[in-house]
């Protein structure tokens, strides 16, 4: 079982791109660059980071076992993988509702009903996920996540970042108010009725509220990501303002956020103490939590404030403009990261499949030192080896297949 909190880890895991505007991997490194599909590889790339990211937090030392660069490697991983995840799904979302012209008509129902179907099944599958594996679990998560940003998918990119940046600014907040009102025994009622939270400990109160990436905080990222999926990153001028807005995000809301709470303001709670009242998210014994004011002046990863979240996605958006501007201007990059981008095509099959393998080497008796970087390096190759082979014969990851047969109904919708 994961010894950390989450990523994002997964994320998401996060939803491979629709075929049709997709380039694979194969092709796309074959093939003479164009805009579009360097656009797209720079995406998966970002998404094969997101994943490694993951890795680090929940298979790598912990950050108290690190020094030098790898403790910088790894506070960068706790917190931000699972951000760019949460991102990318926005930007996932759009690839499928159309990403620069909304699709309408009966095109545009039927894409809101895939959307909506598989926001059900990563519900499904992240409940029975949480079952065995916790509350770190983000798939539940980015359902609730997709559910939600379904209205906005026809949204102009200045409307979504507008959304973004209002609920950036008022949801931890409000997230903090609630977190206050939301002492154990009203928790403990409301989750009586819950059969979610009987089924796996994170019901719809954890989905919303106070789990470990709460939508009311976290669905900021996926606008974002929405409003990035209307620009035109083939852009050089739209890249470079792109950069330029992510820096400035970073540096203004880490700045601000050291100057107002001190020199631990940036200080990571994926390990140790309870996350901060800022997000609302339940401690990790699930005791009770008795937020502070101040820690909303702070910006660590999973603290869930205004500087947090500002500031995490000023480094998606870092990572992602550079992921893409590499892949077009540098063919022979592009070229050395094939497998890496092969990881980022079928991102949903290596997030749930890390799980799986880690859960079972006690049975087949493999043990490692955690504080060795050695299991993750190997769990690393595996994942690029895996998705290298199985890109060579199929156009999806095993679950990004499967995860695309369930929304074929969507195709009856009139």
């Amino acid at each position: 079982m994961p010894k950390s909190q989450p990523l994002q880890e997964t994320s998401a895991p996060q939803e491979n791109s629709p075929p049709q505007p997709r380039t694979s991997p194969e092709s796309a490194v074959s093939a003479s660059p164009s805009p579009s599909m360097g656009r797209l590889v720079g995406v998966d790339l970002a998404r094969a980071l997101a994943v490694f990211g993951m890795y680090v937090v929940h298979i790598g030392p912990p950050l108290s076992a690190t020094d030098g660069a790898t403790s910088w490697v790894r506070y960068m991983a706790d917190g931000h993988s699972s951000v760019l995840f949460a991102t990318l799904a926005g930007f996932s979302l759009m690839l499928l509702a159309g990403r620069r012209e909304p699709k309408t008509g009966l095109a545009g129902r039927q894409a809101k009903a895939r959307i909506a179907i598989r926001a059900v099944v990563l519900l499904a599958l992240g409940t029975a996920m949480a079952m065995e594996y916790g509350g770190v679990i983000i798939l539940g998560f980015y359902g609730v996540y997709f559910l939600l940003a379904l209205p906005l998918v026809r949204l102009r990119a200045k409307t979504l970042a507008i959304i973004a940046a209002a609920l950036a600014l008022v949801t931890p907040q409000l997230s903090f108010a609630l977190n206050s009102l939301l002492t154990e025994p009203v928790r403990q009622s409301i989750n009586a009725y819950d059969p979610l939270h009987r089924l796996s400990d994170v019901g719809v109160l954890d989905l919303l509220f106070t789990g470990f990436y709460p939508t009311i905080t976290w669905i900021s990222f996926v606008i974002a990501g929405m409003a990035l999926a209307r620009l035109d990153l083939s852009q050089a001028a739209v890249q470079w303002r792109l950069a330029a807005l992510g820096a400035a995000l970073t540096a203004a809301s880490y700045g601000m956020s050291l100057l107002l709470a001190g020199k631990h303001a940036l200080d990571s709670l994926a390990e140790g103490g309870p996350p901060s009242g800022g997000s609302g998210s339940m401690p990790p014994d699930g005791g009770s939590l008795e937020p502070q004011a101040s820690s909303l002046l702070t910006a660590g990863p999973h603290s869930g404030t205004t500087f947090d979240i500002i500031g995490s996605v000023g480094v998606a958006i870092i990572v992602i403009v550079a992921a893409t501007a590499a892949m077009d201007r540098l063919p022979r990059l592009r070229r050395l990261a094939k497998p890496v981008i092969a990881v980022g095509t079928m991102s949903l099959t290596a997030y749930v499949g890390h799980f799986v393998i880690q859960g079972w080497l006690p049975s087949l008796g493999a043990t490692y030192d955690e504080e060795s970087w050695v299991t993750l390096i190997n769990f690393i190759l595996g994942a690029i080896v895996f998705a290298t082979i199985w890109s060579r014969f199929f156009r999806r990851g095993p679950l990004e297949y499967l995860l695309n047969t369930a929304t074929k109904p969507a195709k009856h919708i009139r």
